[in-house]
């Protein structure tokens, strides 16, 4: 059983290689494993334009924020006016309510960063527990579209900026 994790804890911090190594080794059960980044090249995550970050808890990798591009799903209509944003949870460590404050974290620290107009996340339909986390923090849909790779759908939400 992993640590407990004290919510107030949690920063998002740059990423290091050590912990795009860690990241790549990720797996997740099925039907979530479609947000696996297994086998992909550490060098990818950490470079500057793939907008990757490390979300720490009391010096530990506990997940990652993305901003930009890597929050987008190929067969999604992207634009402009907003900053997309994805992420994801030590596999181990989900389900235990952490969420939440992880994408708060990252959406502080993304709104002083990038001071985006809104922010827009793109979300499996079957990812009931994300949908309703995002919409708990103010995300609204926006639509759906079946993804290029496999055809499964996916839901968008955006929250506007307040300044």
């Amino acid at each position: 059983m992993p640590p407990q994790i004290d919510p107030a804890s949690i920063t998002v911090a740059p990423l290091t290689r050590e912990h795009a190594e860690d990241m790549v080794t990720w797996r997740y059960e099925p039907p979530y494993d479609v947000y696996d980044i297994a086998g992909a090249d550490p060098e990818q995550l950490l470079h500057p334009g793939a907008g990757f970050f490390a979300v720490m808890a009391a010096g530990r990798l506990i997940g990652f924020r993305s901003f930009g591009r890597d929050g987008q799903v190929p067969g999604g209509d992207y634009d402009d006016s907003a900053l997309d944003t994805g992420g994801g949870l030590r596999p181990e460590l989900t389900g235990q309510g952490l969420g939440r404050p992880v994408i708060a974290a990252g959406l502080a620290f993304g709104r002083a960063r990038f001071a985006p107009p809104a922010f827009r996340v793109t979300v499996a339909s079957f990812n009931v527990r994300a949908l309703r986390t995002v919409e708990r923090l103010g995300f609204a849909r926006t639509g759906s579209f079946a993804a290029a790779r496999d055809g499964r759908e996916f839901v968008v939400l955006v929250r506007p900026e307040t300044a």
